[in-house]
């Protein structure tokens, strides 16, 4: 194993991709156990434990960040009206999320999508996320949807989205400092 130690600069790729088109397919079911519930007018709070269970691993900091230097942005991100969280609820506990954001005319962006730790592998993954992808279209005037990946989250989410027809637009290279221990063969 060779740990990345907290504390160290790391150089990552974040992928911009669009879709321009709905997708054909119909809408899936979401094995048994699952239900997706919509969060009504919900806590910034709520928003950030969603964001820490499915991102930690993923170093998502970005969010907390705002949290700190600028909290009244985050609260009007998450809150409005244009911004929805679908959280995929299995045996009592949320066990992943999606965010749509429709603030931008004609536009659906997948602002985040992701499982917990326990739920990656459990096989329904790709579904919700086409799920995600069709309930972002659902909305009268969505002309194309956008998301972004990075080489921090799982390696396999950008062939994923790929494979679901989102085409790669543009790249941005960054650097993080990381705030846990980095395992690069987690997913190997």
């Amino acid at each position: 194993m060779s740990l990345i130690p907290a504390g160290s600069e790391v150089a990552f790729r974040v992928t911009y991709l669009k879709m321009s088109a709905r997708p054909d397919w119909a809408m899936p079911r979401l094995p048994a156990h699952i239900r997706l519930e919509r969060a009504i007018d919900p806590p910034v709070w709520y928003f950030l434990s969603l964001y820490d269970a499915v991102g930690r691993d993923y170093e998502w900091q970005d969010r907390f960040i705002q949290a700190e230097n600028d909290p009244a942005a985050l609260q009007a991100f998450v809150r409005d009206p244009d911004v929805v969280i679908w959280t995929a609820m299995g045996n009592g506990w949320p066990q992943g999320f999606f965010m749509l954001d429709w603030r931008e005319a004609g536009v659906c962006d997948l602002a985040y999508f992701g499982l917990v730790p326990q739920a990656v592998g459990m096989g329904w993954g790709k579904t919700l996320l086409e799920i995600a992808i069709l309930t972002g279209w659902a909305r009268e005037g969505v002309e194309r949807m956008t998301v972004n990946t990075c080489t921090l989250d799982h390696p396999r989410a950008l062939s994923l989205y790929q494979r679901l027809g989102f085409v790669p637009v543009s790249y941005e290279d960054r650097r993080r400092v990381l705030v846990q221990d980095g395992d690069p063969t987690r997913f190997s």
